[in-house]
């Protein structure tokens, strides 16, 4: 038995147009992941996460954190139990983000999802299973013995790793690791024509 493939008809008048279109549309998705450099979401490189603008000052908080030497983004903000859960996470917080980011929805200040708090926070037990636990600390903070996993990590430490400054109303004062067109020159005329002078 031959099983022939054949998605449009020979001898059907829609089958260039349909061509036509399905070519633009893989064209344009090329295109669009190429522009979004989708691929370096797959990765743990935390400049990855520059990519969008937004992220500028929440990235160059991290940058002056102590937590720079020892977790990137994605030991933070993405789950660790399953490879699956991870990526899975990833697409559907990205889509979320590129979603807002694109439709310009972005909040002044971004606070983190329920969902994405309790991944943080997880994290943070993961990473600091020994501070948590440690008995130490009953005597000197309140209801520590209760609240040792309860409580959010960041009710009290609210300076880590990102710093005070979280809006976007910061970027003017914030530089980008890297510069997000490569062609174009990211020094300001101005600044260009007094280094040369000097």
């Amino acid at each position: 038995m031959k099983f022939k493939f054949n998605i449009f008809p020979k001898n059907s008048k829609w089958r260039k147009t349909a061509w036509f279109f399905i070519a633009v549309f893989i064209g344009m998705g090329a295109f669009i992941a190429k522009e979004a450099e989708l691929t370096s979401y797959l990765s743990d490189d935390p400049q990855a996460c520059v990519n969008c603008h937004v992220m500028t000052p929440v990235y160059n908080s991290w940058m002056r954190s102590s937590h720079r030497e020892w977790a990137n983004c994605n030991d933070c903000h993405v789950p660790h139990n399953n490879v699956f859960n991870k990526y899975y996470f990833k697409a559907k917080d990205g889509l979320y983000h590129a979603s807002v980011f694109t439709a310009r929805a972005e909040p002044d200040v971004i606070h983190m999802k329920e969902a994405s708090q309790e991944v943080v926070q997880q994290n943070c037990i993961r990473c600091h299973i020994q501070q948590v636990t440690q008995v130490k600390y009953d005597g000197w903070l309140d209801n520590h013995r209760e609240n040792r996993t309860g409580r959010q990590c960041w009710s009290c430490h609210k300076q880590v790793p990102h710093g005070k400054l979280h809006g976007i109303l910061t970027i003017k004062t914030n530089l980008a690791p890297l510069p997000t067109d490569q062609e174009e020159a990211v020094i300001p005329s101005w600044l260009a024509k007094k280094i040369s002078e000097e």
